[in-house]
């Protein structure tokens, strides 16, 4: 298996269950389901998420999910290229990516790890700047909307 950066979550689960007694390498991965596609209201549903939808046009439909520090946003793109011109531009802005077939979800570590749970994916981080992490309460993944054209 070859270990890339969105599978080290997932590797050091499994290297602590492996230590702990508690299952092999292959029992963190089995945890995360296949992953999930569909419209943004067929994805929010499988996040149990009542979504605020905050963008609706052709190309990109953009939700806010969550409450407080469980808050994150929900995009749906009409192509994966659309997608990954999204994802290649809103990392340079750090933050944590949840990235399925033609949809993301964007928010902080442990609350898209957990989303993983539910809609399977690839975890993905963005740019960090300055060394430190940002308060809960930074609004920068709000502003992603209008990177999608």
């Amino acid at each position: 298996m070859r270990l890339t950066r969105p599978m080290l979550v997932p590797a050091a689960a499994a290297a602590v269950l492996a230590l702990s007694g508690c299952g092999s390498g292959g029992d963190g991965e089995a945890a995360v389901p296949e992953t999930a596609t569909g419209s943004l209201e067929h994805l929010a549903a499988e996040a149990r998420c009542d979504p605020d939808l905050q963008t609706d046009a052709d190309t990109i439909r953009q939700a806010l999910c969550g409450k407080g520090d469980g808050k994150y946003v929900l995009v749906t793109f009409a192509t994966d290229r659309g997608q990954r011109e999204w994802i290649n531009t809103a990392k340079d802005y750090g933050g944590h990516y949840l990235v399925g077939r033609k949809w993301v979800a964007v928010g902080h570590q442990g609350v898209v790890a957990a989303l993983r749970g539910r809609l399977g994916g690839t975890l993905e981080e963005g740019a960090r700047h300055g060394g430190g992490s940002h308060p809960a309460g930074h609004g920068g993944h709000g502003g992603h909307g209008g990177h999608g054209g």
